[in-house]
């Protein structure tokens, strides 16, 4: 079982709105400096998602993955991801 795609835009928006002033963090926001606050548009509902940005979001969806050293088990949340993670000690 993999992430659902809508929890995957949660957990990428929450990042973005969380950590995206953490110095821990300033590497993969900047890097994914579209694909999160996409995520974040798509779940405030100021955008629609679309094929496009379906390629942005899975692609800095499997970056957090990397980052975290963490196969898609079917996350719920972020929470459940930096849990599972036993390299995330407050940075990626």
């Amino acid at each position: 079982m993999t992430t659902l795609p809508q929890t995957k835009i949660k957990i990428l928006s929450e990042v973005w709105m969380r950590y995206r002033d953490e110095e821990g963090f300033a590497e993969f926001v900047e890097y994914n400096d579209i694909g999160l606050p996409l995520a974040y548009f798509i779940d405030s509902e100021i955008v629609e998602p679309s094929p496009r940005a379906d390629l942005y979001l899975s692609e800095t969806f499997d970056m957090l993955l990397a980052s975290l050293e963490l196969e898609d088990k079917g996350f719920e949340d972020l929470n459940d991801m930096l849990n599972s993670s036993e390299s995330y000690g407050g940075s990626l």
